[in-house]
């Protein structure tokens, strides 16, 4: 389902893989049962591609990884945030088309 550009964020990796992230970090914030993430998979699969090598991008299951979950106050998913230096830059709530997560991404880079 994931693209080879999609990393897999986790209570344990997030600090080392997002927070201290040399690139901006693209998190979607989804579950399994969650039928608005799995239709959003796609976009973020593709976002993934189109900025290999500029934006970081992964997934964060809300149901495993409760930690991050509940620090970033995540009530609704899909959730989708930006990192940048360490810090939350941006985020979206909710079903997105790929433009949207477009223009969101571009303003920080």
């Amino acid at each position: 389902m994931a693209s080879e550009h999609i990393q897999t964020f986790t209570d344990g990796n997030f600090e080392s893989d997002v927070l201290k992230a040399e690139t901006p970090v693209l998190v979607d914030f989804w579950a399994e049962w969650c039928g608005p993430c799995r239709a959003l998979g796609p976009s973020i699969d593709a976002l993934a591609g189109d900025y290999a090598g500029k934006v970081s991008v992964g997934k964060l299951n809300v149901d495993d990884n409760p930690s991050v979950t509940m620090k970033y106050m995540v009530r609704g998913i899909p959730t989708v945030m930006l990192f940048k230096g360490g810090e939350l830059v941006d985020q979206l709530v909710g079903l997105v088309d790929k433009g949207t997560l477009k223009q969101m991404v571009d303003k920080h880079i």
